[in-house]
């Protein structure tokens, strides 16, 4: 089996083909980052086709003020385009071509000219159910929601239909795509891991009871709830930590919803989030919409319990009461009654700690996510091989 993955992010890709390549199944990576900001991912740097001429200039334009959402959608949609094309002009020999969402138009359809499975990996909710779940969320703010690039969505729609199949990370988002006729048989199912070799505990938790927020500081992240469920909460000796950085709009959610103390340590290195894990008390993640939040596991494998909203994945990753708490989107008032519950409980908090580091070495890095895939696409391979379609 030679497997070829296409992706413009690091994110559970690389991990991906990191455990194809040491199960001889990668025939090659393609990615939109410089072959240098790769070097740690484990992927053997021969078998990387680094097309970064656009990718890392649009990162960089990222970071100005000046560069607003419409040139991010113009230069996003280019970015995607121009690496799909590529791609599909460069497709080496292989059984089987894995491309992250938005980037495997052309790529679906040359594999499929060449009657190679193609498998579009979606790592969040369908995109129009996204775009849903983000206008709601928008409007019960009172602000107004940019909407979802037409762009984006006509690639994806057009990206589910082509493939032969669809890998999701989590029930949420499985059930996302059921929501929208997508059929069953077509999706699945493979939940991400965690590295173990970095996440893991570096120093003991903080004697003040620390809540950590870790994610991009905007309303998809659900921020506003977590805010409004620290001051509500009350907890005497209490911080919060957020780490991250946003969209302007987090600045408008951190100005209706102050409170105190609160550090804001904005992007760290890995070195530093780790940190924070392990000193933290409890990881709160109130999302309104996103696949699997790997910061999750990643909080977990430090010794910190998780408080979730069911759209984050946590169902898939772990169990309500156990390593964590699970709840409804929104509630605001749950998410400060389990942070009273830890912070009056020392005991629990021990249990949920020692419990979400077992539950993380259950997962086994991301050799178990590797299996389920392949598994799954020598299924495809023999179907495609047999004629079906």
């Amino acid at each position: 089996m030679r497997i070829v993955v296409s992706t413009l992010s690091r994110f559970n890709h690389m991990d991906l083909a990191r455990e194809l390549q040491t199960r001889g199944a990668l025939a090659a990576v393609f990615s939109g980052y410089p072959l240098f900001k790769l070097r740690d991912t484990g992927v053997d740097p021969a078998m990387i086709r680094s097309f970064p001429w656009l990718q890392a200039p649009y990162m960089a334009l990222m970071r100005w003020p000046w560069f607003n959402a419409h040139m991010d959608d113009l230069w996003s949609s280019w970015v995607q385009r121009t690496l799909d094309a590529h791609v599909a002009r460069n497709l080496p020999d292989c059984d089987l071509v894995v491309a992250q969402c938005r980037i495997g138009v052309a790529t679906g359809a040359e594999a499929r000219r060449r009657g190679i499975p193609h498998v579009c990996d979606r790592g969040s909710a369908h995109i129009l159910v996204q775009d849903r779940l983000m206008r709601e969320e928008y409007d019960r703010l009172g602000l107004r929601w940019p909407g979802t690039d037409a762009r984006a969505i006509g690639r994806e729609l057009e990206e589910y239909a082509l493939a032969d199949a669809i890998t999701v990370p989590s029930g949420f988002v499985r059930d996302s795509f059921l929501e929208q006729g997508v059929p069953a048989e077509k999706l699945i199912l493979a939940p991400y891991g965690v590295d173990l070799r970095i996440f893991r505990r570096s120093e003991p938790r903080a004697p003040e009871f620390r809540v950590l927020f870790v994610g991009q500081t905007g309303v998809r992240k659900g921020l506003h709830h977590l805010l409004q469920a620290f001051r509500m909460a009350g907890l005497p000796g209490a911080r919060l930590v957020v780490v991250g950085v946003g969209p302007p709009v987090g600045r408008e959610l951190l100005r209706r919803f102050p409170v105190e103390p609160m550090d804001l340590l904005g992007h760290l290195p890995l070195s530093g989030l780790v940190r924070e894990m392990s000193r933290a008390s409890v990881m709160v993640l109130p999302s309104i919409e996103e696949g699997l939040a790997l910061v999750q596991a990643m909080a977990m494998a430090c010794g910190c319990p998780v408080i979730a909203s069911e759209h984050t994945g946590s169902r898939d990753l772990f169990t309500d009461g156990r390593e964590g708490f699970i709840l409804p989107v929104g509630d605001v008032e749950g998410i400060a009654d389990r942070l009273r519950r830890l912070h009056a409980d020392r005991d629990l908090l021990d249990a949920m700690s020692e419990a979400a580091v077992a539950r993380t070495r259950a997962i086994a890095g991301w050799g178990a996510y590797a299996e389920r895939l392949m598994d799954a696409y020598a299924h495809l391979i023999a179907r495609k091989a047999g004629g079906a379609t």
